[in-house]
């Protein structure tokens, strides 16, 4: 397999896929190594391809999830806070797309979250404790926001209001 034919293969399998796949997963597939595979991602988003990296692999982004309604919150919290935050927005039916803070001298800096069960929320936060990894939200006292997909405006409408009843919006 030439590595234009792999690409085509990484392309077609997040393409197909239900959720993120891994490097390793994608690295088993083609039958070559993890290293080879993000190679392969960095050239294919140079090329425009719409891939994002999560905590859990990678996905092929849409312009919007169909049907869904996107919002976006501004939140504060610790590490104390964060997996009540994540299963509040999933417990209400919603997902967590990213989160973004505004940082004063990078400006906006983003990390995909793709977040939509108390298991997706369970495993961002063994990894962030597997690797000692620090919340975006510390670089700037605990506010940041996230972007969140609805099934309709009755979900949103209930995770907002969960989320302002556990005090975790921050008034704008």
């Amino acid at each position: 397999m030439t590595a234009a034919q792999r690409r085509e293969k990484i392309l077609q399998t997040l393409s197909g896929a239900s959720g993120p796949v891994s490097a390793g997963v994608l690295a088993s597939e083609l039958g070559v190594s993890r290293q080879a595979v993000v190679g392969d991602v960095a050239l294919l988003r140079a090329g425009g391809s719409p891939i994002t990296a999560t905590p859990r692999g990678y996905v092929l982004e849409d312009a919007a999830p169909t049907g869904r309604i996107l919002c976006t919150v501004a939140c504060r919290h610790g590490m104390d806070g964060l997996l009540q935050e994540l299963y509040t927005v999933v417990d209400c039916g919603c997902g967590v797309l990213d989160v973004t803070v505004e940082h004063p001298v990078y400006g906006q800096l983003s990390g995909q979250l793709q977040v939509f069960s108390r298991f997706d929320a369970d495993e961002f936060v063994k990894k962030l404790s597997e690797n000692s990894a620090q919340l975006l939200c510390r670089l700037t006292g605990d506010i940041h926001l996230h972007t969140l997909s609805c099934p309709d405006e009755a979900h949103r409408e209930r995770v907002l209001a969960a989320l302002a009843e556990k005090e975790f919006l921050v008034d704008m």
